[in-house]
């Protein structure tokens, strides 16, 4: 049987997603599923919630449910990585302690002052993963959703270029489904390329029965004024190519929009809007764990043509079947404008063969532009990471753009300290923790 891990399987709801959207297949052999997490009571959950979609969905499947990491990658065909080093009071500490300087981050997951630390406290445990698959199961597929997405793979791609690692976030389908929507027009007869970086990518191709939609889209912007106060909106008639992934998140990429109360207000944004987001989580986790214990039914999302892409790919490396979706891959050659071996975000053809991205060549050059700030960020974090030097964390600070342009330096060197100090226990031993870095 085909070996499939969930790494991180405690996120009960995204397991059962996944898993939903990867049963409906029908043509799906048999499937080995193990699941990990470090958390007992999490994982426990999981478990049953696994027996039970596929109970729903009269799939036969294999559950194993596993606290020791190693035993569950041992032989692995595709490992499917959501972890969340620090869980929610990590990530309170990320946005709140900012906050408190005064620093607003909408999400602050990916980019920023909070994108930056969440990856210091990730590459350690993505070494360790990377150490075991290298023994225990180096041909598998690694299919990353954990963010800081473009950190994150980038660090794979430098720790164990072995790995087969593959970056999947749905950002890009999201959208192009909403502007679909918005003018429309049936999203399934569209023709559609976006490229950049993950949360950052251009929509660069946007076509139906070979007419370019953007024209379209931008009559129908400037028929409504409500509209104009939407982030992307704003970027799209600034930069003139849509972005991915939400407003929210998108605000955080960019100087223009957190850095006073007007524009917060004119943009309709929620500052802190990932803490509401992640008590939402734990919410459905307690609804799941309760639903499960009293033997009530747990909800089943129907993906249709929506299935996330970790089921996408799984079914079509076992099936034959041939589908495009957008990947994060380290750029060999993929994007010209943008850093060779950066994460970057492209079209990709998967199959039975795996996953095959396309060469883009070039980007719009203004899509690059902004591009390029935030990898230079990035790449900041990740040489602190490799060198254990603390200064190139607070220089990746001083170059993004939300946090530059609310803080003087002195207060985001004083920040970064704060922020050292608080996750202290989370972050490689050379950055002043306790965890041990595993690289090449």
């Amino acid at each position: 049987m085909t070996r499939i891990v969930f790494l991180g399987a405690g996120s009960v709801v995204f397991t059962r997603q996944l898993l939903t959207d990867l049963l409906r297949f029908p043509d799906l052999p048999q499937l080995d599923l193990v699941l990990h997490d470090i958390d007992a009571q999490r994982l426990d959950v999981a478990r049953g919630t696994a027996e039970h979609v596929a109970r729903r969905l009269g799939r036969p499947l294999k559950v194993t449910a596993s606290a020791d990491r190693r035993a569950a990658l041992d032989g692995a065909d595709v490992v499917v990585n959501m972890i969340q080093v620090g869980g929610i009071a990590a990530t309170r500490v990320d946005l709140e302690l900012p906050a408190s300087f005064g620093l607003r981050q909408t999400i602050g997951d990916t980019t920023g002052v909070g994108g930056v630390f969440r990856g210091l406290r990730t590459f350690p445990v993505l070494s360790q993963i990377a150490r075991d698959m290298l023994e225990l199961c180096q041909d598998a597929w690694f299919l990353n959703y954990t963010n800081p997405m473009a950190m994150n793979v980038w660090w794979m791609s430098l720790v164990a270029p072995q790995i087969k690692t593959v970056g999947l976030c749905h950002s890009v389908h999201w959208t192009v489904h909403d502007l679909c929507e918005l003018v429309g027009v049936p999203m399934e007869e569209t023709h559609y390329r976006a490229a950049g970086v993950n949360h950052q990518s251009w929509l660069y191709e946007w076509t139906h029965d070979g007419q370019d939609l953007y024209p379209r889209l931008r009559e129908r912007i400037e028929a409504d004024a409500e509209l104009q106060r939407r982030v992307r909106v704003e970027i799209f008639r600034r930069v003139g190519f849509y972005p991915t992934e939400t407003s929210e998140h998108s605000s955080e990429y960019l100087s223009w929009f957190l850095r006073s109360d007007e524009q917060i207000a004119r943009f309709r944004l929620s500052p802190l809007e990932y803490l509401g987001i992640s008590e939402d989580n734990v919410t459905q986790f307690e609804q799941a764990r309760s639903a499960l214990a009293e033997g009530r039914d747990l909800e089943l999302h129907d993906g249709g043509d929506a299935a996330e892409y970790a089921p996408q790919i799984i079914h079509s490396l076992l099936t034959g079947t041939e589908r495009e979706i957008h990947v994060n891959v380290p750029n060999r050659g993929l994007i010209e404008n943008l850093p060779e071996g950066a994460a970057v975000e492209v079209p990709a053809a998967i199959g039975a063969g795996g996953v095959a991205p396309i060469v883009v060549g070039r980007i719009p050059l203004q899509g690059a532009a902004h591009n390029r700030t935030y990898l230079s960020v990035a790449e900041l974090a990740l040489d602190a990471a490799r060198t254990g030097r603390r200064d190139l964390v607070r220089q990746a600070l001083l170059v993004d753009p939300n946090a530059s342009s609310t803080l003087t330096p002195d207060r985001l060197w004083e920040l970064a300290d704060r922020l050292f100090e608080a996750h202290e226990a989370l972050l490689p031993d050379t950055l002043g923790g306790s965890v041990e870095l595993v690289l090449r």
